[in-house]
């Protein structure tokens, strides 16, 4: 069983790979023998993340919203690996409670402005289909791959509003519409490019994570562990071995599924 799970000489591209998980995505796969690309809007930050790795790997800039840029990383790819073998499709826009960029009567559904909507569409759906399209249409050209979209618990189940309602009753946060709807939508486009592609050789899954605990308010924590059948958020790095299972051998006959791995969140 140990070689299903390797992925020596694979080579594997990440975006949003200098996010939280981002980046324990990378290290998981090169812990698994993969040859990893680090993309992200920040460039620096990328070859980073390239450089901690501790195996042959690339830090790369990439917009995963504008087509131009994800070619550059294609080629940039292929001329230092000659090959393109995993993706996995991180990049996002999410709203964290714990650092929120907007008040919560601008998130209120009420008042959420457009610009705030479309730039999640753009960028957490726009962005996993043009990554896709550009990256997995080598694999498809070289009969082979497995493409990874992170999707997410809430493009399964709404937003639990009372997970941010201080004891008090009062509320500074809510958790907006366009994250639901856009991992919502990027399940619906796995399924899609699974069955487009299984015959081409081209495996595609989701990975829908839980909560991962990251100096969130205390209340929180605690609010969202009871909701909780294994009573805890999820570490960092809880992900990994769930993620190097879709990416390699051990997944063979797997494609258009979502793996949940959430503590049982969505167990009730």
């Amino acid at each position: 069983m140990t070689d299903s799970f390797s992925l020596a000489g694979r080579v594997a591209v990440v975006t949003g790979a200098a996010g939280l998980l981002g980046k324990r995505h990378c290290q998981a796969l090169a812990s698994a023998g993969a040859r990893v690309v680090a993309a992200d809007l920040d460039e620096e930050a990328s070859r980073g993340v390239a450089g901690e790795l501790g195996v042959e790997a690339l830090g790369h800039g990439l917009d995963v919203t504008a087509p131009d840029s994800v070619v550059a990383l294609r080629d940039a790819v292929l001329a230092r690996f000659e090959r393109l073998d995993v993706l996995v499709n991180n990049a996002a826009v999410n709203e964290k409670v714990e650092a929120p960029e907007s008040g919560a009567d601008v998130l209120r559904f009420e008042n959420y402005p457009l610009d705030l909507w479309e730039r999640s569409l753009k960028v957490n759906l726009t962005g996993v289909f043009l990554c896709s399209q550009v990256l997995g249409s080598e694999m498809a050209r070289r009969g082979s791959g497995s493409i990874v979209n992170i999707a997410s618990t809430y493009g399964m189940v709404a937003p639990d509003q009372a997970l941010y309602r201080q004891a008090d009753g009062s509320q500074t946060f809510f958790k907006s519409a366009a994250y639901p709807t856009t991992k919502g939508g990027v399940l619906a486009f796995t399924r899609f490019l699974a069955a487009y592609w299984g015959r081409a050789g081209v495996r595609v899954n989701a990975l829908s994570p839980g909560g991962v605990e990251n100096g969130q308010d205390p209340g929180f924590v605690a609010r969202y562990a009871e909701r909780t059948p294994l009573g805890c958020m999820a570490r960092s790095t809880d992900y990994g071995g769930a993620l190097v299972f879709l990416a390699g051998d051990a997944s063979a006959y797997m494609t258009g599924a979502n793996l949940v791995v959430d503590g049982g969140y969505t167990a009730w």
